[in-house]
């Protein structure tokens, strides 16, 4: 099939964002994506006539991802949430309290409560993240939130915006950077669903000169210790000195023939990969007499509520969309046990809702998140270049330095370019400039 400077497998955010900042820099690049569509956990597919993600989804502002669009040229259409959310504790549904009128009003929490959450919100945006010791969630939380059914708000609301349900694990900082992100009114639903993201992505790698194929699946990086090409399930090679993994994990080390002797190895025992069960609804309209916000935190239980249809179009005819989440984690998937959890939880905010329904999907153990940062990582965290294979990188969510889901797998794609950008120039004997984009 030819030659190229750099091959990526993987068609998704990672991948396509990889390969513009490749082209651009005036490197030959093809990206081989094994499905017949583009985006991995980040397409959307039309389901009668309504633009479906995989699961919730909400882009965060002000991180590694927005700053990385903006440079290739990639703005996004969508809305900001209102400040309009439920809690639902004991069976009961609450106003989680986002204004001083609604906060004096709340039946949720006792008076002195309701003082340390003023607190709380008003000291939250003065922390500085990258300078909390390395201590996991729930230690930070005991040490600075006195009350326990604050510190179940917490957690919910972390593991919704990162999809860990593990505060045990994860890593405070990250955590608390993601919950000013929320708290401030970063979250970001996008017009048409995450495939017009990745459709803007696609014609700027296009644009760029990057060739792109659907359906081609890559079984084996061949090396002899440097990279030398691409083989391919029909049997096809592809030659080229670097190669880009942006891919999971698992697909990493089924790519790659004895990677115990590379970092690559190292890195694969550290892997904490992280599930949900999502069940994704198509309604006619809400049910008469069900609230109307935009998010539901269980805080008894690892669900979360979300309508992105409320805020942004997803339809041409107003159907709405409502998304369920059970947060698994690292546990294993009960599909039965945790559809009939997820379906008894719309019943309880959503009464109604199945004389409205007009089409489902249904994601019994979905890949949330590769890896999360956990407080027994090291911080020598994967990538972007793999000791012990010249010419190979790694990039996606689980290769993260620091970054969280969609900004780790951004940052990541630029990590892995600019790596690749240096050493061809470098090679050639010429300066990196501004005319290379990195």
């Amino acid at each position: 099939m030819g030659h190229y400077d750099v091959a990526i497998i993987g068609g998704g955010l990672t991948g396509l964002t990889a390969s513009i900042y490749l082209a651009r820099a005036g490197l030959s690049v093809i990206v081989l994506d094994k499905a017949n569509q583009l985006g991995g956990r980040a397409q959307s597919i039309n389901k009668k006539g309504v633009s479906l993600n995989l699961g919730v989804h909400a882009f965060y502002q002000d991180g590694a991802a927005e700053g990385i669009l903006r440079e290739l040229g990639v703005r996004p259409k969508g809305a900001n949430p209102p400040a309009s959310a439920g809690v639902i504790w004991n069976d009961r549904i609450y106003t989680l309290p986002t204004k001083p009128f609604q906060l004096i009003a709340s039946k949720l929490f006792s008076f002195s409560e309701k003082m340390e959450l003023t607190r709380f919100m008003l000291n939250l945006g003065k922390i500085d993240p990258n300078r909390i010791e390395r201590i996991s969630l729930k230690e930070w939380a005991e040490r600075e939130i006195r009350h326990p059914m604050l510190r179940h708000v917490i957690y919910s609301v972390s593991r919704a915006n990162s999809f860990v349900p593990h505060p045990e694990l994860h890593l405070a900082g990250p955590a608390v950077r993601q919950l000013q992100r929320t708290f401030s009114g970063k979250a970001f639903y996008i017009e048409g669903g995450w495939g017009r993201l990745i459709d803007d992505l696609r014609d700027q790698a296009i644009r760029a000169g990057v060739t792109i194929m659907n359906q081609k699946k890559a079984v084996e990086i061949v090396h002899d210790g440097t990279v030398r090409r691409i083989r391919l399930k029909d049997g096809e090679l592809i030659d080229a000195p670097n190669a880009v993994i942006a891919a999971g994990p698992k697909e990493a080390y089924d790519l790659v023939k004895n990677l115990d002797s590379t970092s690559l190895g190292k890195w694969k025992d550290n892997i904490k990969p992280i599930h949900a069960a999502c069940l994704d609804l198509i309604l006619r309209r809400l049910p008469d007499g069900g609230p109307n916000f935009i998010a539901g935190f269980w805080l008894d239980q690892p669900i979360f509520y979300n309508s992105p249809s409320t805020v942004t179009k997803l339809s041409e005819d107003g159907s709405v969309v409502i998304h369920l989440v059970k947060h698994l984690g690292m546990n294993e998937s009960r599909p039965e046990t945790d559809l009939l959890q997820l379906e008894k939880a719309m019943d309880l905010v959503q009464p109604g809702w199945r004389k409205e329904e007009i089409a489902r999907q249904f994601l019994p153990n979905l890949t949330v998140a590769h890896d999360f940062i956990t407080v027994d990582k090291s911080g020598n965290f994967p990538g972007p270049s793999v000791q012990g294979i010249k010419g190979l990188y790694v990039a996606g969510d689980w290769t993260g330095h620091g970054e969280l889901l969609a900004d780790a797998a951004f940052a990541s794609a630029k990590r892995a370019a600019q790596a690749i950008i240096t050493k061809q120039y470098s090679f050639k004997g010429e300066n990196v400039g501004q005319g290379n984009v990195i």
